[in-house]
């Protein structure tokens, strides 16, 4: 059995009060040695974004775009999209046999809820570390997040 913990977007442009109790804690799961792979994914915006245009968010263009945890030797996968299932990703799972994805990260209710439909949506066996993840907009955001996700994947996958 091949476990992925897929850490997403833990990004400067992303840590507010909201969200900065999460780094240490994926840090450490990160440290941990629990999973035998782990990637990250990281968010790249541009000015020309719909992200700018229509959102006014500017993050993750400039220096803001690092990773705030030590990556080491483990993958990082770049994405302009909510979603970090993309063909990279799918070739990455498939040429190292993962039967299991583990989702940490940021923002609940985006970045994690897409990605939790795609990999829902394509057959993957996944599950939400919901103690690791949370919402720049807050508690009841990311439980509403949460509750999304619970109504549409199944409870199980919420853990």
């Amino acid at each position: 059995m091949n476990s992925l913990l897929l850490v997403i977007d833990m990004q400067e442009a992303f840590i507010n009060e909201s969200t900065e109790h999460v780094v240490e804690k994926i840090t450490n799961l990160v440290n941990s040695n629990e999973y035998r792979k782990i990637a990250f994914t990281r968010f790249i915006n541009t000015k020309n974004s719909r992200y700018v245009k229509e959102l006014n968010f500017d993050g993750c263009i400039g220096e803001d775009k690092k990773l705030l945890i030590p990556t080491k030797n483990h993958p990082i996968f770049n994405k302009n999209i909510y979603s970090a299932l993309n063909e990279e990703l799918e070739k990455y799972i498939k040429e190292n046999n993962i039967d299991k994805i583990y989702l940490c990260g940021i923002d609940t209710e985006c970045c994690v809820l897409k990605t939790a439909f795609d990999l829902f949506e394509n057959g993957y066996d996944f599950y939400i570390l919901k103690d690791y993840c949370a919402c720049m907009f807050g508690k009841s955001r990311h439980k509403s997040a949460l509750e999304i996700m619970e109504r549409n994947f199944g409870e199980n996958r919420i853990i």
